[in-house]
């Protein structure tokens, strides 16, 4: 096993390389190493997310890639619940008189019998479905290929594709984004999808940042067009200093640290060492990624 931060020395064993394990390596990085080692047979990823590595040499490749599916889903779960309890209970406005040793009731919102949306509905998707529906929420879900009206599903109570999220998104009181960013979903959460919402919906995103429309958010978060966000993802991270979202009380802010718990790194260490023991016996790898589609 060699670890590589730079490609300087990689042609010293690009003959002998047909594993890459990319734990944090930049997109140009992988691409180099991948140009360099011509017997390259595997290339895994520590993280679901694929845009950093999916350049077109490799999808056009025979080289098999997969990915973290499954690894980081539970956490990232939990963060979802956490965030719908937040807008659901406001707990900021419980904060901001706590600090102030103001005592001030106030009612809170029931989460039982309003409606989640989840944009995105693969094994993160899943794992918020699950969690919702112990709440007692109506899920509502939004895929790429749809379900066949006649397949069951656990969690889901509506599965729409990807083409009928204005049929899907006004009818939510939370939208969770959850998809993985390619060419398809980068920015279709924008000025139309944020204009179906109702004025009372939270959008939640631990997918990935540019599937939202950045400033069509920023605006409908400003204008009150929509109650609120709690954001794991942005278009640029770290994010900028002055960046809107900082000033904005309507928002809750997570630096991309949703799924980071007690082990997670130990988490994703060990589900690779699984992986290269079913590629050294000649099993088939779980979690192999359609590259075409980037998931």
């Amino acid at each position: 096993m060699v670890i590589l931060e730079s490609a300087a020395n990689v042609r010293e064993i690009a003959a002998g390389v047909e594993v890459i394990f990319n734990w944090s390596g930049s997109r140009s990085l992988i691409r180099e190493v991948f140009l360099t080692c011509r017997n390259l047979r595997w290339i895994h990823s520590r993280s679901a997310g694929l845009e950093r590595i999916l350049f077109p040499e490799l999808i056009a490749s025979y080289v098999t890639v997969t990915n973290g599916r499954g690894v980081f889903s539970p956490a990232l779960g939990e963060f979802v619940l956490a965030a719908i309890l937040y807008f659901a209970k406001d707990l900021r406005r419980m904060i901001i008189s706590q600090m102030a040793n103001s005592w001030c009731p106030f009612e809170v919102t029931m989460v039982a019998g309003q409606t989640l949306g989840i944009v995105g509905y693969g094994d993160i998707g899943h794992a918020i479905a699950a969690r919702a529906r112990a709440l007692g929420m109506q899920v509502l879900a939004l895929k790429r290929k749809p379900l066949p009206p006649t397949a069951p599903n656990q969690f889901a109570d509506q599965i729409y594709g990807s083409d009928e999220r204005l049929a899907m998104l006004p009818r939510c009181d939370y939208i969770v984004v959850a998809t993985p960013l390619n060419g398809e979903t980068h920015g279709m959460i924008g000025e139309a999808e944020f204009a179906s919402m109702k004025r009372s919906a939270v959008v939640i995103n631990v997918g990935r940042g540019p599937v939202i429309d950045e400033p069509a958010m920023v605006k409908a978060l400003s204008e009150h067009r929509i109650r609120g966000a709690a954001l794991d993802v942005f278009d640029e991270e770290p994010l900028p200093s002055g960046h809107p979202f900082y000033q904005l009380e309507n928002v809750l802010l997570s630096p991309h640290c949703a799924d980071h718990t007690p082990g997670w790194l130990d988490d994703a260490m060990r589900f690779f060492l699984a992986q290269l023991a079913r590629f050294r016996r000649g099993e088939t790898l779980l979690n192999v990624v359609d590259k075409a589609l980037g998931y």
